[in-house]
Order: structure tokens, then sequence, then C-alpha cells
């Protein structure tokens, strides 16, 4: 037995090094992905390229930063290889874009509505302006959700686009806004200037949240490329898993925000994070069902025909 172990034990010493090798030998693979903006639930890619991860997978990554609507879109023109917004994917997948979900980094959700100090009821917001990323964004979405929990109708709040958490963040401390959906560090940052967490909405709708999507055409050319790219943000997850202080001193140094700051924004995302990069069907549906009170979408529609995890870790 004890020979048997030992055995496979080299094996994949070997083929580590093998691999290692193989990539050294070969020009990297260009990956370009797209995001909305960055947020402690991004770490994952910031790991991945600050810590080497993806070298070490044989890829040589740029980030793009554009709105959440014009993902999509420059996936198909070949702008950018991935975009980080899953739920983007799936909103345009079912308008009939041949896009595909094919990461998940997290199981759960942790948007939360801040307001100003004045906002003390439900009734304290009606006729104000609430910031969120964009028009069909997860913001957009869990803000609306947050409203029906509080019996407001959508109509009696304006709703203000700003592209992205960061800016939503910027909007409310600039006096812009009365409130803003965010996540951390831009929650537990406002909460430190004097601003409050009034409503979490993480649990008040099934809406996928970061990961990565693709095309259709990229999963048929690519695979490789795909299988790599997810891998190394997997391994970055679990190094931020692994490495609670250090990520933390990433998070406080990034963000511009305190120790305390930073620790409880690593254990709220750190704590959701998907085991296997998988996202539950259930999730897909939630979302289907939630388009469908805004849009037809078949009722046939089969949600496994969104996303593909085939290419995860986890599934070799």
């Amino acid at each position: 037995m004890r020979n048997i172990i030992l055995v496979a034990l080299a094996a994949a010493f070997i083929a580590t090094i093998l691999t290692s090798r193989i990539h050294a030998g070969e020009p990297p693979y260009k990956v370009r992905i797209g995001y909305p903006s960055s947020a402690v639930s991004t770490l994952p890619f910031d790991i991945a390229k600050e810590k080497g991860f993806y070298t070490k997978a044989g890829l040589d990554v740029e980030y793009i930063q554009m709105r959440s609507a014009l993902g999509p879109q420059a996936i198909l023109n070949g702008n950018i290889h991935f975009f980080t917004s899953p739920q983007s994917a799936i909103n345009a997948a079912v308008a009939g874009l041949p896009l595909v979900v094919v990461l998940s980094l997290y199981r759960d959700t942790p948007w939360v509505l801040v307001t100003n100090r004045e906002i003390n009821r439900a009734q304290d917001l009606l006729g104000k302006r609430i910031a969120i990323s964009d028009i069909r964004s997860s913001p957009y979405y869990f803000a609306r959700a947050g409203f029906k929990k509080l019996a407001i109708e959508e109509k009696q709040i304006s709703l203000i686009t700003t592209g992205g958490t960061s800016n939503s963040f910027a909007t409310l401390t600039t006096h812009q806004v009365a409130g803003a959906v965010l996540s951390p560090p831009f929650d537990e940052k406002a909460v430190s200037l004097g601003y409050k967490k009034f409503l979490f909405l993480g649990d008040l709708a099934d809406i996928p949240y970061v990961g990565l999507f693709t095309s259709q055409a990229e999963i048929r050319g690519n695979r490789e490329r795909i299988r790599r790219t997810i891998g190394a943000v997997m391994d970055a997850a679990a190094w931020q898993r692994a490495n609670r202080s250090e990520a933390v001193k990433m998070i406080a140094s990034r963000y511009k925000i305190s120790q305390s700051e930073a620790e409880r924004s690593y254990d709220t995302m750190t704590g959701i994070l998907s085991p296997d990069g998988a996202m539950n069907m259930k999730k897909v549906r939630g979302y289907l069902n939630l388009l469908r009170e805004e849009r037809p979408i078949p009722e046939d529609l089969d949600p496994a025909k969104l996303v593909d995890f085939s290419m995860l870790p986890s599934a070799r």
C-alpha cells in the first residue's frame, strides 16, 4: 500500500513538472477579461495576476474596464474573451445572443442598501435618488427586490445609474443620492464615513454574482484557454481562503480602507466563495423567473443551456 501511495505521489509530482515545462516552452495564451468595476468580489482576479497564477497557467491576461451592458457585445465582437458578470450573460443569452456562463465564483451575494443617516424608515426613501450600477444589473434587481419588501413602488424612487459599484459609492459620499446599492468594501467604507446599512438585499432574489462568461464560439474553439483561465482564478480563490492576513492587507491597500474594514470585507466575501466554481441551477431558474416579469421568455427554455461548467477543475 505504501509503495502504491509513493508511486502516485511521484506521478503527480512529475506531471506538475512536465506541465510547468510545457507552459514555459510555449507562447502564453492572450486573454482579455472585461469587468464593470473593482471590488472585493473581484479580488481573486487581482490575486491571480499579482501572485502569478496566470503566468503559471501559461496566460498573459489583460483587464479592461467597461459597463456591464457593453460586456456581451464586446465578447461577440472579439474585443474581450471573458466578462465577470454571469448575470449579464444570462440576460443577453435569453435575448438570443450565443453566450455561456463558465464560472461562478460565489454561492451567495452580499448586496446591501446603504443610506445617509436621515433615512430611518421606508417612507423616508420616497422621492429620493438611489444609485445603482446599471439598469438590469445585479444592484438594479436587488434594489427592486428591496423596494418590494419595503412595500414601496419603484416609481416612487429615482434610480440613478453610475456604471459601477465604486461610482455608486462616490455618488453617495458626494451627497448626490440618498442611498446606494453597495458591496464590500464600499459598504463598510460608507459606514465608517457615517452612512448606515439600511437593508440587506443579498437574500431577496436569486441572481448570479461574479464569475466568468464567454461566447459559444470560444467554447468550441478555445477550450484550453478557458480551462487555464478558470483554473488560475480558482487557484487564486483557494489562496485567498488560505492567506487571510495577506489578503486583508491587499484589500486595505487597494481600497484605502482601515484594517477593521478590510477584515470585515474579507470575511464577508471569503465566506460566500463557491467551493467548486459551479452555479446552483436554482439561482439560474430564479433569475429567469425574475426576467419573465419584464419580458416574454419561453417557459420551456432549458437553464442548463445557459451554463457550461465542464471546464472547471472539479469536472476533470
